[in-house]
């Protein structure tokens, strides 16, 4: 297969092109990194990717920004970060992809826990995460020409935990490595509609 991988150069894009890549030809996508360049918040962006990638057989997402802070700092432009990048950005690349991918292809999106298990400051990431699973689930009873569509939902990475370590106590974190073998599950397998929780 021709996988192309949104947020290929990112903690769990680069596990899951090493994953991936053992099997199937990769096309790493990214904001300023990769094989081609793409801005999620931008629909021409996200045309000008496939348009340059051409025949592809499935699309897996690993990228979307959301904004951490006090729920009662937020404003409508600091929810807008995480509804512009992460959930309209994927679903746009869904969108726009149908028009590009081949039949019984399949896309593969990212949510999180976080709208399962939520956390201070992460009012926004739970609100986006919630949608995006949502959004999959209805999007798989009318996907065309057999495409299937899923979305991974992983706990917090030990890769991240110097970062975000801090938002995330008492939960247990999991390696990149075991995220991206539910990439795999979705591209290599043959179910549509589904949530795959990664370590919860």
């Amino acid at each position: 297969m021709k996988i192309i991988v949104i947020g290929g150069t990112g903690t769990i894009g680069k596990a899951v092109v090493e994953e991936l890549s053992k099997r199937h030809t990769i096309v790493v996508a990214g904001h300023q990194h990769g094989d081609v360049q793409v801005d999620m918040r931008d629909g021409q962006s996200i045309e000008r990717m496939y348009q340059s990638v051409g025949a592809f057989d499935a699309v897996v997402s690993t990228a979307g920004k959301v904004h951490f802070g006090d729920f009662t700092q937020m404003t409508p432009e600091l929810y807008g970060v995480g509804l512009q990048d992460k959930l309209m950005g994927q679903v746009n690349l869904v969108l726009t992809g149908l028009r590009y991918i081949n039949d019984k292809g399949s896309f593969t999106l990212t949510s999180g826990i976080l709208n399962h298990d939520p956390i201070r400051f992460g009012s926004s990431a739970s609100m986006v995460n919630g949608a995006l699973d949502s959004f999959v689930k209805a999007a798989a009873i009318e996907m065309p020409r057999g495409i299937r569509i899923n979305v991974i939902s992983p706990t917090v990475l030990k890769e991240s935990m110097p970062a975000y370590g801090d938002y995330f106590h008492g939960f247990e974190p999991v390696p990149a490595t075991r995220v991206a073998l539910a990439y795999s599950k979705s591209v290599e397998g043959a179910q549509t509609g589904q949530v795959y929780p990664v370590g919860y």
